[in-house]
């Protein structure tokens, strides 16, 4: 299978874009999730469910390992950017898009017909996250791999803090929603907790947690862009971070992985 580095455009050996110093985790454990699948249904191509896949951030590197990717998505311009981008990549003969939300999933796509699902920064604008959870383990084979990323709470008090919103950072740290105002775009941040326990009630089997971007959106650009190796080493010191429990609570994101119970 392709590098992982060069799946997401870029060799080896090049310094890391500022986008994939803010994916790399991410990208790490679920193409772990994805050879282990590979390697325990002794088939060579998954069948892989992206919701909320967008234009195809993970789905396009996904295809470009070989499987079958089906992005669902409600935004018609995200699914055709994600056409142009699988043109592009040469995989659009894997790379399937389908308008739809992951609250009437079955509207569109079956039920247990896939070995992984992605449920990448949906959660945060759905009605229920315990339904959208639901849903997308029901779309799960037995056994099957989820991938859960959604916003953290800690890592949005600390941005505000640290940018000197200091009554939006505390606003922040006590609302239900995690939300830091009436402005703030996002309308519900997670701690990690309550992720498990949202995989957990879906019937899953967390296998890990890490914290996402925990210094990526904090290190001033400038630093990491000039710095010689200031790049290399912001990357290894998110990995090593990403799976320690002491960091998720400042983390911008959360990223649970688990697997469907028998």
């Amino acid at each position: 299978m392709p590098d992982p580095s060069a799946v997401f455009g870029r060799e080896a050996s090049s310094r890391p874009s500022r986008a994939s110093l803010r994916t790399a985790v991410v990208w790490d454990v679920l193409k772990d999730a994805l050879d282990r699948r590979v390697e325990a249904t002794g088939k060579d191509s998954l069948d892989v469910l992206d919701t909320g896949g967008g234009s195809g951030n993970f789905a396009v590197p996904v295809a470009r390992l070989g499987h079958r990717v089906t992005v669902v998505d409600p935004s018609p311009n995200a699914l055709f950017a994600l056409e142009r981008r699988a043109a592009e990549a040469g995989v659009a003969d894997l790379v399937t898009g389908v308008q739809g939300d992951i609250r009437g999933l079955f509207d569109v796509v079956g039920r247990e017909e896939y070995d992984t699902v992605l449920c990448h920064g949906v959660l945060e604008y759905v009605d229920d996250p315990a339904e959208g959870v639901r849903n997308a383990a029901a779309a799960l084979r037995p056994a099957g791999s989820l991938s859960l990323l959604a916003a953290g709470v800690g890592g949005a008090v600390l941005a505000r803090a640290l940018a000197g919103h200091f009554t939006e950072a505390r606003h922040a740290l006590d609302d239900p929603a995690g939300r830091w105002g009436a402005g703030d775009p996002v309308p519900r941040r997670f701690t990690a907790e309550q992720l498990t326990e949202l995989a957990d009630g879906a019937g899953l089997q967390v296998g890990s947690v890490h914290g996402v971007r925990v210094f990526a959106d904090l290190v001033p650009g400038v630093l990491v862009d000039t710095e010689p190796g200031a790049a290399e080493a912001l990357l290894k010191l998110e990995a090593a971070a990403a799976e320690l429990s002491s960091f998720h609570a400042i983390a911008t994101q959360l990223h649970v992985l688990g697997e469907k119970r028998a």
